[in-house]
């Protein structure tokens, strides 16, 4: 199984790059993550809805084939760190790729929502897509430790 963040947006600051970096260098081989980035839409000129068009055909065209989507989204479900775990076990038992899609500037379009094996947020809190990479990095990571019994996490 591997891991895949398909994510809109491109040329992000040096921390962010860091971050995810630091969490998805500590993967185990079973569970490697690939980020996978793609240009966001053109805004200027073009309504928001044909940006998000734009936007939803090239994640769609990201998408491993039969790979599970799990969709970022803010009106998502709100799983805690050791569903996360359990959801990420379950998945390797089953082998299938997972792929994460954090949308753009504008969130995703439905189509892209429709596809979605869970909708889940990662906070209720907005923030900016850089950030989520890196949270949603160390969550795997964490969720990974957990179930190999590390003492990263602590309850």
């Amino acid at each position: 199984m591997k891991l895949y963040l398909i994510a809109v947006g491109h040329k992000m600051p040096d921390w962010v790059e860091f971050g995810f970096k630091e969490y998805t260098k500590r993967m185990p081989r079973e569970a490697l993550i690939e980020l996978v980035e793609l240009k966001p839409g053109q805004r200027s000129g073009n309504s928001v809805e044909r940006a998000m068009e734009t936007e939803r055909d090239r994640i769609l065209a990201a998408l491993p084939p039969g790979c599970r989507k799990i969709i970022l989204d803010e009106r998502g479900a709100a799983w805690t760190t050791m569903k996360l775990a359990d959801k990420l076990k379950g998945w390797q038992q089953d082998g299938r790729d997972v792929a994460f899609v954090i949308g753009g500037a504008d969130g995703l379009h439905a189509d892209v929502k429709r596809q979605a094996d869970d909708l889940i947020q990662l906070s209720a809190l907005t923030m900016p897509h850089g950030m989520v990479r890196v949270l949603l990095a160390e969550q795997l990571y964490r969720a990974v430790a957990i179930n190999q019994g590390h003492p990263y996490h602590r309850e």
